[in-house]
């Protein structure tokens, strides 16, 4: 599979899958292939940069939208004012909800299981749209 970025006459741009350069061509000089945001059938693809894959890890660019920007503000919001618990979350959350440790904000991981039974105990806890960054020590 391969993924282009499209753009129409109206300088709309977006992203589409085909199965290779020749689908893409057959749809294309068919008519079959429309904008995603106006419907124009004039889509041609646009310029683009080949993907490399960095061995070190990914870098993402700067959040291209109001979802990504909101998206990455809470994931600052979490770092900065509570602590990462990692795989310790859902007994850190039992303790704290038992009196048994102080109470204090945290997020980590835990399984669907663990989530569950957290909630069906009255521990209140919710899902973030995010995975951690780093590992606990």
């Amino acid at each position: 599979m391969i993924r282009y970025t499209l753009t129409c006459d109206k300088d709309h741009s977006f992203d589409s899958w085909f199965h290779s350069i020749s689908a893409f061509d057959s749809l294309a000089h068919a008519g079959h292939l429309a904008c995603a945001v106006c419907g124009s059938a004039q889509v041609s693809r646009a310029m683009m940069a080949p993907a490399v894959s960095a061995k070190t890890g990914t870098t993402l660019s700067k959040p291209a939208n109001k979802a990504e920007t909101a998206l990455s503000n809470l994931r600052t919001h979490v770092e900065a004012n509570s602590d990462y618990v990692g795989p310790r979350f859902a007994s850190e959350a039992r303790k704290m909800h038992d009196g048994d440790a102080p109470n204090r904000p945290i997020w980590g991981e835990a399984s669907g299981a663990e989530a569950k039974k957290l909630i069906e105990d009255g521990v209140p806890v919710l899902p973030l749209p995010f995975m951690p960054k780093r590992n606990v020590n």
